[in-house]
């Protein structure tokens, strides 16, 4: 269905990643002759952290305009500058936001102290680019859909010199998006967002499973295994029964 750049060492397990992107202009060219899809990791190496996402967007749209035929992803966006260009591209691109993207801000991950749980690449950005991303979340526009990029690392390999980039949103990603749309007042775009904006835009028929959303409150759990889920031991509203 698709496949992912991941430029050269932008994040955890990116070493051998791509450092000449229109060398693979052959591989996109093919990729929209079969209707695969273009996921991109949208950071460029080499660039001051904060600034990486931005200084990717115009690589993603000479991309987008060299090759019109080619579905792209840019996934889990951080910033106002991402969100306009996605908006302003054609229909053939899209993009993912996360759970933690809509919570943290850079100060969350440093801000009064160094917390390993909240680093992930993207690193997260500014309050602006906070704000960008739950009013792109909450709007309705199909081109922005969840992609949670949960990754659940050891907690010896967070909590040391050279922590992984990652943070684990599994157990609580949609009670934390039922939260997160209602103080939006925009709990009647949850759905949407989480489970039909995606599987349309890749032509996937929707799951036919369901989940039940109760507002309830509960703790969430200091350790998951080995893994420290986001937000821990911080209680909750919403809760999946």
């Amino acid at each position: 269905v698709a496949g992912k750049l991941y430029p050269e060492g932008v994040t955890t397990n990116s070493e051998d990643g791509v450092n000449d992107i229109p060398a693979l202009y052959p591989v996109f060219e093919r990729m929209a002759k079969e209707e695969f899809i273009l996921c991109l990791h949208g950071e460029r190496p080499g660039v001051f952290s904060l600034d990486r996402e931005t200084a990717f967007l115009p690589v993603l749209e000479e991309i987008a305009t060299r090759f019109p035929n080619l579905k792209i992803v840019l996934e889990h966006v951080t910033t106002e500058a991402a969100v306009e260009l996605v908006k302003k591209l054609p229909d053939t691109v899209a993009a993912t936001i996360t759970v933690h993207h809509l919570y943290l801000t850079l100060d969350d991950v440093i801000g009064d102290k160094i917390r390993p749980h909240h680093f992930c690449k993207p690193v997260a950005k500014r309050p602006e680019d906070r704000a960008a991303l739950l009013a792109a979340a909450t709007s309705g526009n199909p081109k922005f859909f969840l992609g949670t990029d949960s990754a659940p690392h050891a907690v010896e390999t967070k909590e040391c010199e050279a922590g992984c980039a990652g943070v684990y949103t599994a157990p609580v990603a949609i009670p934390l998006l039922a939260e997160i749309f209602e103080r939006q007042n925009a709990l009647d775009q949850l759905e949407g967002f989480t489970s039909f904006f995606g599987a349309e835009w890749y032509g996937l028929p929707p799951n036919a499973a369901h989940i039940t959303l109760q507002k309830q409150e509960w703790i969430v759990p200091d350790r998951c295994g080995t893994v420290v889920p986001f937000r821990a031991g911080k209680k909750l509203t919403w809760k999946v029964t």
